[in-house]
């Protein structure tokens, strides 16, 4: 028997198995992305960034990423780079997202996001669709628990464990 040729992965396939790698939830991946190249896997920033992640070469080459315009090593990286902030600052996601954008450097320089406009607008843009996305999920899972209430009213009543929030991130740190 031949076997069949793999499926190529859609990005989102992409992202939520390294986001789930690297213990980052998806959405806030797909956040970074959208602000940073509005899903241009060719993108080039005028300072040289580039691909979905927009990495620098440098740090592209820091990462071990050989082709930052390819979407799976340029998101491999870029969320790589993205778990390293955070831990460098202890899961402060506001931090963490102003390093990735201005640089750790002027974190530290002014120990806390720099009082850039654009810093503040891509950390400010970043969490806002995060959080839409997770609100958009709650609302989805309130209506499918109330429609599940009303029609099989059964099941809703033997459930042991409550569902867990849409809202909670998975940025804990863990043995990784």
């Amino acid at each position: 028997e031949v076997p069949l040729p793999e499926r190529p992965q859609s990005l989102n396939e992409v992202i939520d198995t390294i986001g789930n790698r690297h213990h980052i939830d998806p959405d806030l991946i797909n956040s970074v992305i959208h602000a940073e190249s509005g899903f241009n896997a060719r993108a080039v920033s005028p300072k040289g960034a580039q691909g979905l992640m927009q990495l620098m070469p440098h740090t592209a080459s820091q990462l071990g990423v050989a082709n930052a315009f390819d979407p799976k090593s340029n998101v491999e990286g870029g969320t790589r780079y993205l778990r390293e902030l955070l831990e460098r600052y202890n899961f402060d996601l506001v931090k963490a997202l102003a390093a990735y954008n201005a640089g750790p450097h002027r974190v530290e320089q002014y120990r806390g996001v720099p009082p850039y406009y654009e810093t503040r607008a891509y950390v400010a843009s970043i969490i806002r669709d995060f959080n839409r996305k997770k609100l958009a999920q709650q609302k989805i899972a309130a209506a499918s628990k109330s429609k599940a209430v009303t029609s099989q009213p059964q099941l809703a009543s033997t459930k042991k464990h409550p569902e867990t929030s849409a809202s909670q991130i998975e940025l804990l740190p863990g043995t990784h």
